[in-house]
């Protein structure tokens, strides 16, 4: 057998060689290459090498080779050899398996490879479109738990000032206290913005934001009080800026406080030059020049062109969007609740995110949010009714998904977990939804025209306004005003919906025929695995032998496991046939229904998904066990895969989740390292499956047998409910 440098050197001949590698990085199972020039990659090489399981291509100029349990024994080895150097490389990914947006890097997307056809044009675009959407709510999304925070303090400001307590005046040192305590957020948006959207674009984010700060100081600010300042406050938005002459060249000087356009397309501009530099600046100098050279060009180019453009580019877009709230309020409602719902799945909803950010900062309030809280409402709304149906029906599995969805909407603002855990999987359910938000749009359109709201600076405006973001749950209520208009509207919006739902269900008759026919299945495998009866053979012990006919085996009973407590393990049943337990409950599926092209595809091995018995709540703990007893060869930093190989040399993965290496390990408890012995039943970690599914990741576990093509037969337990320990793929050598 080869060794690893042997392999590693055939795998870099194969891509074109080292010279052709910009970038590499690994997760559990594959290598993942960043290539200059992706035509190069030898496809019969890289097909006919054993060591590898597949190779195939992916957006831009990427390349994945998979590798199995192995790999980053091989990573390691790759970066040893010539030339590997000055590769930039990760151990820890960015991106896990199953998700494609983040595979399409700046670099891809302002490629000037020559594109021929309209179709390709068109392919194109969309890669801008979708690089951009992700650039960003990657540059938001870190900051969202900040944001709500600060929200709940002005919302709990507002309610007291509503009952008449005093919580003293921004003239007072107490309420200037208080004041900061939320206004630390807003004020130094751009730089927490420049920070995270550097981090997306790969550039130190230290840099990013220190040149965004530059333009918050007390000496650049202070430009404006020049002698020599020419001064003007723009009309509409109430913006003060001034024109001051700067090595003899005039320069706008604006207040950048609050403002997001700027910090993102300043990091732009940054991310290009900072990546044309790493390619010109040996690598010995790089500490010093990179951030040099960086900071001396940027923070000029911001000043004077970048900087100016933003504060245009933000008025311009909230003065239009403020002449239509004005002009067009009740068109405005209305239309707003009924766009969302099918902005927000596909991520089109963070520009807005963005705007309403701006609107604060500049307009003193919001006026997106509040016709936005009639569909968030109308989506709870929904989930409520989908809740009293699961109760009705005693659907337990729905009922744990709806009442987690429902309670992370109603106190904190949370539309996913409703949305991807339930609305998504029941289309049916967004024509009642829909419903639900053009009757709370109807509302909120013609209470606003009636009681009108007036702004911080007196202006009379005719629809609700929200004196801050604020994630629209009911604890931030009082940030909205006329308070009563708001509650009305939203409480309209949540309850036609549920209504409709209880009354004509969430299910086409063909999704309720199979939800029954499910749940007599269960019914009766419980029934066979309680009875006792040694000539009962339960579904949980049928197993396909691959050939489409299926067998009995007999598997031990497992108990419910709390970590710490070892599971009875699956043992071989007789010469040459292997047991492979559960590592979790849940019910099987087959690869082919696994969102992932490489498990589905088999290239990491026959095996099964486990999904989770219902959908999960976040705070609630999972043991993950050892499926077999043997070597644990690979465990991920993340602690999301797990590779292990046994006595007899059959190799297992475990996978927790598709994509959630994004995490960084956030939900995940190892209990075990890579090296060490582990016996069947052996907990390796603890996993957090509600909070998988509220970060947008799959919560499928994935089981495979990597080295399959070694094994007589791998045949996967499909289509049944397990508990851990339970056989899910028999292997015969």
């Amino acid at each position: 057998m080869a060794s690893e440098r042997d392999t590693a050197r055939a795998i870099i001949a194969a891509i074109g060689g080292a010279g052709n590698v910009r970038g590499l990085t690994h997760c559990a199972t594959r290598l993942r290459f960043e290539l200059a020039d992706a035509t190069l990659v030898d496809q019969a090489a890289i097909d006919a090498n054993p060591a590898v399981l597949a190779g195939f291509p992916r957006q831009g100029d990427r390349y994945q080779v998979v590798i199995g349990g192995d790999v980053e024994d091989i990573y390691h080895a790759v970066m040893a050899l010539p030339g590997m150097t000055d590769v930039d490389a990760d151990d820890v990914e960015t991106a896990d398996t199953g998700t494609t947006t983040d595979d399409v890097t700046l670099d891809e997307a302002v490629s000037d490879t020559p594109i021929p056809t309209f179709t390709a044009w068109r392919e194109r675009g969309a890669r801008w479109l979708t690089w951009f959407f992700e650039y960003l709510s990657d540059s938001f999304r870190p900051i969202i738990g900040v944001l709500l925070g600060a929200s709940i303090i002005i919302a709990i400001v507002n309610l007291a000032t509503a009952f008449g307590m005093t919580v003293g005046g921004d003239d007072s040192p107490g309420g200037t206290f208080i004041t900061v305590m939320w206004k630390g957020v807003f004020y130094f948006l751009p730089i927490i913005v420049a920070y995270n959207a550097s981090r997306k674009l790969k550039v130190d984010p230290w840099l990013g934001a220190m040149i965004m700060a530059a333009f918050m100081t007390p000496q650049y600010t202070g430009l404006m009080d020049l002698p020599t300042a020419s001064c003007s406050v723009d009309a509409t938005m109430g913006m003060r800026s001034c024109v001051v002459p700067v090595f003899g060249v005039p320069m706008l000087v604006s207040d950048y406080s609050g403002n997001v356009f700027v910090p993102l397309l300043m990091v732009l501009a940054l991310a290009g030059l900072y990546h044309g530099l790493r390619r010109v600046v040996p690598a010995n100098m790089r500490m010093v020049f990179l951030p040099f050279l960086s900071m001396a060009v940027i923070t000029p180019l911001t000043g004077f062109v970048i900087g100016p453009f933003g504060v245009w580019l933000s008025n311009g877009i909230c003065a239009a969007l403020a002449w239509l709230s004005v002009h067009a309020p009740f068109a405005f409602a209305v239309l707003l609740p009924l766009i969302y719902p099918f902005l927000v799945p596909v991520g089109l909803h963070w520009p807005l995110n963005a705007l309403m950010l701006m609107n604060v900062q500049m307009l003193g309030y919001d006026f997106i949010q509040g016709p936005m809280a009639v569909w968030n409402f109308a989506c709870f709304g929904s989930t409520a009714g989908v809740l009293i149906v699961s109760l009705r029906e005693h659907d337990k599995a729905m009922r744990s998904t709806a009442l987690g969805a429902l309670t992370a909407g109603l106190l904190g603002g949370l539309t996913e977990p409703s949305l991807y855990g339930i609305h998504l999987r029941h289309r049916l359910i967004y024509r009642r939804m829909l419903a639900g938000c053009a009757a709370g749009g109807v509302v909120i359109g013609v209470l606003g025209l009636m009681f009108p709201s007036v702004t911080p600076s007196g202006t009379v405006v005719h629809v609700v306004t929200a004196s801050a973001f604020a994630f629209t749950s009911l604890l931030t209520i009082p940030v909205f005003d006329p308070m009563w208009v708001y509650m009305v509207s939203i409480g309209v919006g949540f309850t036609v919906p549920m209504l409709l739902i209880v009354a004509l269900d969430y299910r086409t008759p063909e999704e309720r025929a199979h939800m029954r026919a499910a749940d007599l299945d269960a019914d009766s495998d419980d029934d066979d695995t309680s009875a006792n009866d040694d000539d009962a053979v339960s579904d949980d012990d049928a197993v396909s032998d691959g050939g489409g006919t299926a067998k009995t085996v007999e598997t031990p009973p497992a108990e419910p496991v709390k970590p710490g407590e070892p599971v009875k393990p699956a043992e071989p049943i007789e010469d040459g046939v292997t047991l492979i337990g559960s590592p979790v409950p849940g019910r099987t599926i087959a690869l082919d229904d696994v969102d992932d092209p490489v498990f589905a595809s088999r290239a990491l091995g026959e095996g099964v998904g486990v999904l989770p018995p219902s959908d999960p709540v976040s705070g609630a703990e999972t043991p993950v066990i050892a499926p077999v007893s043997g070597i644990l060869k690979t465990v991920a930093k993340t602690g999301h895969a797990f590779g292990i190989k046994t006595d007899d040399d059959i190799e297992v993965l475990v996978h927790i989740g598709i994509g959630t290496v994004k995490m960084q390990g956030t939900g995940f408890a190892m209990m075990a390292s890579k090296g060490v012995r582990v016996r069947a039943g052996d907990v390796l970690a603890t996993v957090d499956f509600g909070r998988i599914v509220e970060s947008g990741c799959n919560a499928v576990t994935v089981m495979t047998v990597t080295n399959s093509s070694r094994m007589a037969t791998v045949s996967p337990v499909l289509d049944v409910m397990l508990q851990p320990g339970d056989t899910a793929i028999r292997v015969e050598r």
